[in-house]
């Protein structure tokens, strides 16, 4: 019954979402460029197509904007960033939150406290100027670079190895809820939550398997909340936003209908080089801009 409330509050928010992106998208002409779209369906398809198989979606949109050159103007990176994976993100709920392994004492709040996060951090990031979103961002990949290289190398895992609680209690809760708020505030900066949460999960004692459904309906929830401020504040590129969402969700299905297993070693590792070679980009993009 509670998962049931839970995708059907998933859904409304896609619906939300959809229809918001949708007018804001009509009014803009780049949203219906047919280049644009070609470009937008391909990093759709592969930032969230690895999103399902777990190697996270900002970590890898941010780079291939920049090859591409897709992004106008780097204002609107965090906020396009949380609004249009949002749907994509969102989707694969569908496909692999059949079961909660976790106590609803701990989900609910971890899931509520994110949200909160992101709103109140949205709220922040919107006003920010060009040099200073490409330095956080490059704070971020690098971040989440390191994060998926401790993961790759097992280093991650070894926290967890003799974890068994499927809840938190007491001041495990209180640190858990104080955390997850503080990655929903990061999440709106470009910082992916995934990665973070699932160390902080570990570090509190449990179960690998229970950091799955925090991980996701904090995302799926976070990120509708983090738009409404971001779009509010016209902070969004619809930049061949309708090519994007299509090649998102079909990026989510294949992965998660047809895939059941792939050689990510050597992806994970180029992933990793690109995002820090990508970090350092923005990184001197911003000491350029603020001198200028």
């Amino acid at each position: 019954m509670i998962l049931k409330i839970i995708l059907a509050i998933v859904f409304a928010a896609i619906v939300w979402l959809a229809f918001e992106i949708i007018s804001h998208a009509r009014k803009d002409p780049t949203s219906r460029v047919f280049k644009f779209n070609i470009i937008g369906f391909f990093i759709g398809l592969l930032s969230d197509f690895g999103d399902t198989l777990g190697i996270g979606n900002f970590g890898t949109t941010t780079p291939l904007y920049r090859v591409t050159k897709f992004m106008p103007d780097e204002r609107y990176l965090p906020g396009t960033l949380n609004a249009i994976q949002a749907i994509p993100t969102m989707t694969e709920s569908f496909f692999f939150l059949t079961a909660v392994p976790v106590e609803l004492g701990t989900l609910i709040p971890m899931v509520i406290a994110a949200v909160v996060g992101a709103y109140s951090g949205s709220r922040i990031v919107v006003h920010w100027e060009t040099a200073l979103i490409q330095k956080v961002m490059a704070f971020a990949l690098t971040i989440t670079s390191l994060l998926m290289l401790a993961n790759k190398m097992g280093w991650i895992g070894l926290i967890a190895t003799n974890n068994s609680a499927y809840g938190l209690h007491g001041w495990p809760l209180v640190i858990g809820i104080v955390g997850n708020f503080i990655l929903g505030v990061l999440m709106t900066a470009g910082v992916g939550l995934y990665a973070p949460c699932m160390v902080l999960v570990y570090l509190l004692g449990m179960k690998p398997i229970a950091a799955f459904p925090i991980m996701m309906l904090s995302c799926a929830l976070l990120m509708p909340v983090a738009s409404f401020n971001f779009i509010r504040e016209g902070r969004v590129s619809y930049r061949g936003v309708f090519g994007f969402l299509i090649g998102g969700i079909l990026g989510v299905y294949i992965a998660a209908t047809f895939v059941k297993s792939l050689p990510m070693r050597v992806l994970t590792w180029l992933i990793v080089i690109v995002c820090l070679w990508t970090a350092y980009q923005l990184y001197r993009s911003s000491i350029i801009n603020r001198k200028s």
